[in-house]
């Protein structure tokens, strides 16, 4: 179940960074990790605690990124954190 809500959350994430329209160096490079992170995800490539938290730490950052001038997407990473959470991430 909560696997595929976590694919389900990763697809809403992949569209909402697709519109992303203004894109600074900053946004442009926690756009990239944010696509390699779904990606890893995706591919179930992370297991180990410290690539979790690594994860995690990332995810926030892009959070606090993104809050002000994107909600939407805020809002989806917000969700991803908690799917991630309840999945023992």
């Amino acid at each position: 179940m909560e696997q595929q809500k976590l694919r389900e959350l990763l697809d809403t994430l992949h569209h909402e960074l697709e519109r992303v329209d203004s894109v600074d160096e900053t946004t442009e490079a926690v756009l990239a990790n944010l696509k390699r992170d779904m990606q890893r995800l995706l591919d179930e490539k992370i297991g180990n605690s410290h690539e979790n938290a690594s994860l995690v730490e990332r995810m926030n950052q892009a959070l606090d990124h993104f809050e002000s001038d994107h909600p939407k997407l805020s809002m989806t990473i917000q969700h991803l954190l908690e799917s991630l959470a309840k999945m023992g991430f």
